[in-house]
């Protein structure tokens, strides 16, 4: 299946980034609040490897569901104050979080270089179990 495209603010540089502009490269999406402890758990590992891996092999991008924030500037505070600096793009409402067929925070999607999902992790996959997903993709 082919990804839905998307075009959503990025939190730091208020910029728009769309799904459309990591054409030809695949990428890791991940679906989060900050509210949830798996969420948390999650982008602390997330960020490791974000901070370790080769950007140019593979496009880390996440995706805050404010529709499931309980005020808007609660995912932005989070970010802040954990200090993570990887790409946090803000969704409109649940918009591309329903778009993805997510059931649940966090949802991590892998899409290949064509931006086709190959595979989709709920909240209850681990971070292993991601990992061996995203070496078919590098």
């Amino acid at each position: 299946m082919v990804a839905p495209p998307f075009s959503l603010h990025e939190l730091h540089t208020n910029n728009v980034v769309s799904l459309a502009d990591y054409k030809g490269k695949p990428v890791m999406l991940t679906f989060w609040a900050s509210w949830c402890p798996d969420s948390m758990k999650d982008l602390h590992q997330k960020n490791q490897l974000f901070e370790t891996m080769d950007k140019e092999k593979l496009h880390f991008l996440t995706v805050n569901v404010t529709g499931r924030e309980g005020k808007a500037e609660d995912g932005p505070r989070y970010i802040q104050e954990q200090s993570y600096r990887f790409p946090v793009l803000l969704d409109e409402g649940t918009k591309t979080y329903d778009a993805y067929r997510c059931m649940g925070v966090p949802t991590t999607v892998l899409l290949n270089e064509k931006q086709e999902i190959i595979a989709t992790y709920n909240d209850k996959s681990s971070f292993i179990d991601i990992m061996k997903g995203v070496s078919y993709l590098v």
